[in-house]
Order: structure tokens, then C-alpha cells, then sequence
């Protein structure tokens, strides 16, 4: 192969490789499965290229690139698409030297810059997830061109107002979730406690050394009897839990490409976060829930108790944060604009022609956005 880039029709099916790995198991698995299924009834091949973390790096990384390359080599795909940098990279030195272009989606800027920088550089277009991202990337030298912003994923099937509800007490109920990428707040909730007397916390996705951590924290602040750890919780039981709470809360300290906001919304529930990042994107102030700064337990504590407190600005978040969901983050509607950013990579529009003023026509617009 000479390293073009092949130029496809605007119509007709596309055969599409989505690449990822096992790095951090959870949502991060069901966002590619979802977005192959999505572009799969669109009428597109998807094939998924997935493969589980090993201790050593460099034998993952050797032998993975391996394997795309024997399954490229006979069957050559339109284009890959990777999710993290892992798979990104892996990606990359598979299907360059077949010319075969790769889209990367990093689902949050920042866990190893120096690799990412490499592949934000290398890769044909990178998808961000939201709008802080998109700066990250292009500070770190990715050029703007080829940056294009585009929404998470929600399986609505899954995540909705409507559906069993976990059993629960008398307490106002805070739910959460435990990322295994970063830090989602969970010890500055559990430090708000001694000041919701009537609220308990429930968190899920702890695992052993985190819920340790967790559980000595609350014993020190002693309200171990109002903080619930209940570890992994299966991704189909999770709407159940969702829908048991007054409110959902993910306050980290930094930027966090966590779905957990947007599935709790889906699901009619208001969503106390931090102004960072994705979450900023996700959550309307005072309309689908509240952000509050970072590491601030004042202001933390009186978006929990105002929520709390107040049935009627629960109810109509949860109407507005539902709303929010399927007007922007459905999966079918996610599906065109990727296959749409597929297309115009694949075959990009003829060069505006020069006006007599010397002006260039405008280029068509970005992706959707987050």
C-alpha cells in the first residue's frame, strides 16, 4: 500500500474496526459495544477489536498491534476507529503502514500526555468528548482541523424515568459512583455527611482497597452508619439504583469523562457536580441539577441539602434532565453525526473555490456537540 487515504462514495455502507481495550473494565466496554450496534443499524460492517490488559506493556502493546495486523491485512477496513490511548496507539502502528486512516476518541485528556500527544498527532481525526478536551488536545498541539466535538452515548432503552426502583429507607438518599480511572469526589461526599444529618450515601463500584479507604474515612467523620458500599453493581441493575435516589452526585476534582451524570439523568434524577470538564457539558445549572466548584464542601453540602429539601426542583430537574437526554445523547442520533465525521474524513468536500475577493467559502460545520 502507498499510505493513501482511499475515497469513498457519500453513500453505501462503510466496513468500520472499532479498537479498545480492557484497560478499565465498566461503562468504558458498553460505550464501544453500544456505538458498534448503533453504526451496525445504520447498515455499516463494525467489527470490535478488543483486547484485555497484561501486566507487562510492552507485550500487550507488541502483541496486540500484532493481531490488528493480521486481521487488517486480509480484510482491510475503511477506517478505525480506537477508544483510549492504549488502543489508540496500537492502532496506530497496525493500520498506518496499510494507509488505513484512525480516528481516536481519548474519552477524557490527560492519563498519559506524552502518548496522547503522539496520537492526538498521528490520528486522522480525533473525536473529544467535551469542551475542555478539545482545548487540552489543541494545546497539546493537535491541530484544530482535526479536533471535532461530538456527545456521549445512553442507552434510553436501558436508563429511564420509568422502571424498578432499589428499596430504600426514610433517609434522603445520595448516590454515587466510584470511577476506577480517577477520583470522583467520593471522600469529599462522605465528608458532607456530618452536615446532612437525614441523608445516608450509597456507593457503588467500590472495590476492596477503595472501599476500605472509604469505610475508615467515615468512621473517622462517624457517619459509617449512613455510608453504604456496595461494591461492583451490574451494569442492568444500576438504572434501579439510579432511580432510588434523590439525588446523583459526582463531584471530582478534575476533569472526568464519567457517564454516570448523564445515565442518572436519563433516568429522571437531578445531578449535584463539579464545574470541571465533561461534566459542565452535561449538566444545565439549576435546570437539570447544580454544579459547585471543586473541592468546596460549603458550597457542596448546600447544593445537597437545597436538592434534597426541595421535592418540586427535584421533579422538574429530573423532567428537564431527561428531556436533556433524549434531545442530545440517544445513541441512534449520536450514530449519524459519527458516521457523518466518518464520511468527510473518507472523502472530504472539494476545496471552497476562491471568490473574486479573494475570501474563501466557509467549510462545513463541526460534528454535534457535547
Amino acid at each position: 500500500m502507498d499510505g493513501a487515504v482511499a475515497v469513498l462514495p457519500v453513500s453505501g455502507f462503510l466496513k468500520i474496526s472499532l479498537v479498545s481495550a480492557n484497560d478499565i473494565p465498566g461503562w468504558r466496554d458498553a460505550h464501544v459495544r453500544d456505538l458498534a450496534a448503533s453504526l451496525r443499524a445504520r447498515g455499516h460492517d463494525v467489527t470490535v477489536h478488543h483486547r484485555d490488559r497484561v501486566d507487562d506493556d510492552e507485550l500487550y502493546l507488541g502483541d496486540f498491534v500484532d493481531d490488528l495486523r493480521a486481521a487488517w491485512g486480509g480484510a482491510r477496513p475503511d477506517l478505525v476507529h480506537a477508544h483510549f490511548w492504549r488502543a489508540g496507539l496500537a492502532a496506530l502502528l497496525a493500520a498506518q503502514p496499510l494507509g488505513v486512516p484512525v480516528v481516536q476518541s481519548f474519552h477524557g485528556f490527560g492519563r498519559r500526555p506524552d502518548v496522547e500527544r503522539l496520537v492526538g498527532r498521528e490520528a486522522a481525526l480525533v473525536l473529544a468528548s467535551g469542551r475542555d478536551e478539545v482545548l487540552d488536545l489543541a494545546a497539546a498541539g493537535v491541530p484544530r482541523s482535526r479536533i471535532q466535538l461530538i456527545a456521549r452515548g445512553i442507552d434510553v432503552e436501558l436508563f429511564q424515568p420509568e422502571g424498578e426502583v432499589a428499596a430504600r429507607g426514610e433517609l434522603g438518599r445520595i448516590v454515587t459512583s466510584v470511577d476506577p480511572a480517577g477520583d470522583n469526589g467520593v471522600a469529599d461526599l462522605v465528608a458532607a455527611l456530618p452536615r446532612l444529618l437525614d441523608a445516608e450515601l450509597v456507593v457503588a463500584g467500590t472495590g476492596h482497597g477503595e472501599g476500605d479507604r472509604l469505610s475508615r474515612w467515615a468512621r473517622r467523620l462517624g457517619v459509617e452508619d449512613r455510608v453504604r458500599l456496595l461494591g461492583p453493581v451490574a451494569r442492568e441493575d444500576l438504572p434501579a439504583l439510579l432511580r432510588s435516589a434523590d439525588v446523583v452526585a459526582c463531584v471530582p476534582a478534575r476533569s472526568s469523562w464519567d457517564a454516570l451524570p448523564l445515565e442518572a439523568m436519563a433516568c429522571g434524577v437531578p445531578v449535584v457536580a463539579t464545574d470541571v470538564g465533561g461534566l459542565s457539558d452535561a449538566v444545565v445549572d439549576d435546570v437539570t441539577g447544580v454544579l459547585v466548584p471543586p473541592r468546596d464542601l460549603k458550597q457542596l453540602v448546600r447544593a445537597l441539602r437545597t436538592v434534597l429539601d426541595d421535592a418540586t426542583l427535584r421533579t422538574s430537574c429530573g423532567i428537564a434532565a431527561a428531556d436533556r437526554v433524549h434531545a442530545r445523547h440517544t445513541w441512534p442520533d449520536i450514530a449519524v453525526g459519527v458516521e457523518r465525521l466518518y464520511r468527510r474524513l473518507l472523502a472530504p468536500p472539494e476545496p471552497a473555490r476562491r471568490r473574486r475577493t479573494g475570501r474563501v467559502e466557509a467549510a462545513a460545520g463541526d460534528g454535534i456537540g457535547g
